[in-house]
């Protein structure tokens, strides 16, 4: 389901094993009784190979909401270069044009990331191309981003390749802002592709096909050294002070979620530290190996980042979510943007607001004494971090990842435990109701 042009709409694909063709539908949605319309309308099809390779669809809807892509892979041999079917309509889904395309390097060697389109219809592809084995980036980096442009006016596309000279670039995404040109950034690092030492800004005229500012910055000392514990933190500083430090500190294993531009050009970039720790043990009485998976969701930061390309400011939302084979089910975060500040929900472990936490010690979400804790980043990098509700006394655990910001000032949070289930709207400055 999604909103397009103030209208609900609702997105189908089935599956005709007779005919091999997995076929894309779009339907309306009465806004106020929620009915379906009559107006079941084809918007795409994939030959299909049976029942467990029938392909299947994705889309993007354009910054203002007035266009969107449909977008799927088309059959190819292994071999060959991969192809894609890019459809672009308008709020109303009326299809403005089409074109099946072939990537122009081998699915061996390149992988697209994410895709985008403007209010103009030009459909925009990020892509990833290694340079021999993916697994093998000891040294200089062995790969590079680049975009890969095709524009709704039928001219030839484009592409733009987008690397540092020595750095390791560790994440790239990038928007399309209001006057067409694109705004890439992400991190990267002097060490390798696990950890992150600043970032990075490049902007790209579509008109002359230029990158026309290219910047990098590192975070400051203090904020790396943010990301060690107290007594990692010692040792670095003590090699510092003797001039005895090899590497600098770097962040690890942060995972670019967002890039927001704002409306006088500064861009803010959204990270969360997420990794998977793999433990493997043999049991003592069967000798069968077990493993186990531990999901890390922990700190959050922000970083504002000039028009010029320097940082302005980077703040650091403290907090600890570790489970065991759950894929992170209740971790991670919700985010909304109001006005000028950004909130953050995620379940945190209610000791961590206890008075009588002299040590400042940060405790492991725990689902048996869990609340959902509220941050909020001001527009000069304050952070204030508070408790919402406590999940016990709701009698659900909050799954932030499904949480979703509905409308300017409101967010709707969800939780759920066994087959219970609640809602309940939050609304930034005022006080929550459920």
């Amino acid at each position: 389901v999604m909103m397009l042009g103030g209208k609900l709409y609702l997105l189908t694909s089935f599956h005709n094993e007779a005919k091999k063709k997995n076929y894309l539908f779009t339907q309306r949605i009465d806004n106020r009784s929620l009915n379906l319309k009559k107006d079941l309308q084809m918007i795409g099809e994939i030959d299909t190979r049976g029942v467990l390779r029938e392909g299947s669809f994705d889309y993007h809807i354009s910054r203002d909401s007035q266009t969107i892509l449909v977008i799927n892979k088309l059959p190819n041999k292994k071999s060959e270069p991969e192809r894609f079917a890019l459809r672009v309509f308008d709020d109303n889904f009326t299809e403005q044009w089409q074109k099946d395309i072939h990537l122009p390097y081998d699915n061996q060697n390149f992988s697209i990331e994410e895709y985008r389109v403007d209010n103009a219809g030009n459909v925009y592809l990020l892509g990833i191309l290694y340079n021999g084995n993916r697994a093998s980036y000891k040294g200089r980096p062995n790969y590079q981003y680049i975009i890969l442009s095709y524009p709704a006016a039928g001219a030839q596309p484009q592409q733009y390749k987008l690397q540092l000279r020595d750095q390791f670039i560790t994440d790239l995404t990038f928007r399309i802002a209001r006057n067409g040109r694109l705004v890439c950034s992400g991190f990267y690092s002097d060490v390798g592709t696990a950890s992150v030492k600043g970032t990075y800004l490049l902007k790209i005229d579509t008109k002359t096909k230029e990158v026309f500012q290219q910047s990098l910055k590192a975070f400051d000392f203090d904020f790396l050294l943010d990301d060690y514990s107290a007594s990692r933190q010692r040792r670095i500083r003590q090699a510092e002070a003797e001039v005895n430090l090899r590497n600098e500190p770097e962040l690890y294993r942060y995972s670019l979620d967002d890039l927001i531009l704002r409306s006088d050009g500064v861009v803010v970039l959204i990270a969360e530290q997420y990794y998977v720790d793999e433990r493997s043990f043999r049991d003592i009485y069967t000798g069968v190996f077990n493993t186990n998976f531990y999901y890390n969701y922990n700190d959050i930061i922000v970083v504002n980042i000039r028009p010029s390309g320097e940082i302005e400011w980077a703040t650091r939302i403290p907090k600890r979510q570790v489970s065991t084979n759950d894929g992170g089910y209740y971790s991670s975060y919700a985010m909304s943007i109001v006005r000028d500040k950004i909130y953050f929900v995620f379940n945190d472990n209610r000791r961590n607001y206890d008075e009588r936490n002299h040590n400042n010690r940060l405790y492991n979400f725990n689902g048996s004494n869990s609340i959902i804790a509220l941050a909020e980043v001001s527009k000069d990098g304050g952070l204030e971090v508070r408790p919402l509700f406590n999940n016990r006394e709701a009698s659900i655990i909050t799954r932030p990842k499904v949480c979703k910001q509905t409308n300017k000032r409101e967010m709707v949070i969800y939780g759920e435990i066994g087959r219970r289930y609640r809602f309940a709207l939050l609304e930034f400055g005022r006080t929550s109701r459920s």
